[in-house]
């Protein structure tokens, strides 16, 4: 190859080494070529969160909404009732810890891919919002899928992107944007042993019903003419506050439903806890009072204090030893017995 040649073919790969790098560049999106890789993703946020007065989640077309009354935190639609602390922390720090690690597609058409496309009822993908008290943004980001990772004691990551941008992100950290209302909940009420009661009075309609300990058992008191009863119906009337948990809530002046009865379960160490029961289509609602004296004095001050002007929905599997009428409590009847054999 002669050296005029050479030259002009080295010229040429240099000019086209150039061009690539040149269309390669201005290919990025222009809002995201400034953010570095391995920076964090909202630098200086922990400080600026003071000002966080709400937090906007949307999922699927529907938008769970927190907001903040002094230092504590509800939920706007369920009447301000508050979220567990430990997990409004733990989203908030991850946010703030969370780092762009890798540059991924920057093609609107790879979103769903990563589930970092715009949110919308179809779409994987989570809008995660923090906004100040004048409803400016504060941060704001599309979390996708999370990356799974087979190695031991690594990072978790996640894919993101930037409302308005397109160029998704690998990320590090741990960021659980969820949408679920529920997941914010402490949705334990109570949890009272069986052993722990004393006596149950039950009003439903004109049906009244007084049980008591006897032993390490629950008996029907009254009314003292009653049908044969099933044991394992009386002992879940026993079992009623174990571990006692709900699904939503509500004020209770919004309870929803018809009014069912009142069950009134009392301790032996002298704590009454009070539930009215309301019956709506499927659902069942409960709202609960606690009072005591003496050694119950103390929890039952707790209790009422968290409960007191809630109305909670409990599963309706919970109905019958919550609130049972006798019909419920009835033993089985005896199946015949078969016919005699034809001789």
């Amino acid at each position: 190859m002669k050296p005029r040649t050479s030259l002009v073919l080295l010229l040429l790969g240099i000019v086209a080494l150039a061009g690539g790098w040149y269309f390669g560049t201005a290919a990025e999106p222009t809002g995201s070529s400034s953010v570095a890789a391995g920076r964090l993703a909202f630098p200086d946020l922990t400080a600026r969160l003071q000002q966080a007065a709400r937090i906007d989640i949307t999922h699927q077309g529907k938008t769970l909404t927190l907001d903040r009354d002094g230092d504590v935190w509800g939920m706007a639609d369920r009447g301000d009732y508050p979220v567990q602390t430990a997990k409004l922390h733990a989203l908030l720090t991850g946010l703030a810890e969370l780092r762009l690690t890798e540059r991924r597609t920057a093609d609107p058409a790879e979103f769903s891919r990563l589930g970092v496309e715009d949110p919308q009822a179809t779409a994987t993908s989570t809008l995660l919002r923090v906004l100040d008290g004048q409803g400016k943004p504060i941060a704001e980001l599309i979390v996708g899928h999370q990356r799974v990772r087979a190695e031991g004691e690594v990072p978790q990551q996640v894919y993101v992107r930037r409302p308005g941008e397109n160029q998704a992100w690998l990320a590090e950290g741990r960021l659980e944007a969820d949408a679920d209302p529920q997941l914010w909940f402490d949705r334990d009420l109570v949890n009272i042993d069986q052993s722990a009661l004393a006596s149950v009075a039950i009003t439903r309609g004109e049906q009244h019903l007084a049980l008591r300990r006897a032993g390490d058992k629950l008996v029907l008191e009254a009314p003292a003419d009653h049908p044969a009863l099933d044991d394992q119906k009386l002992a879940d009337i026993g079992h009623a506050l174990e571990f006692l948990s709900f699904s939503d809530v509500r004020p209770a002046g919004q309870m929803p439903g018809e009014a069912l009865g009142q069950a009134v379960f009392t301790t032996t160490d002298g704590l009454t806890l009070t539930i009215d029961v309301n019956k709506a289509d499927k659902d069942v609602w409960a709202r609960l009072a606690a009072a005591g004296d003496g050694p119950a004095k103390a929890q039952a001050d707790r209790l009422d204090a968290r409960l007191k002007g809630w109305a909670y929905q409990v599963g309706d599997y919970k109905l019958a030893a919550l609130l049972p009428s006798m019909d419920d409590l009835k033993a089985a009847a005896p199946s015949p017995a078969p016919p005699a054999d034809a001789k």
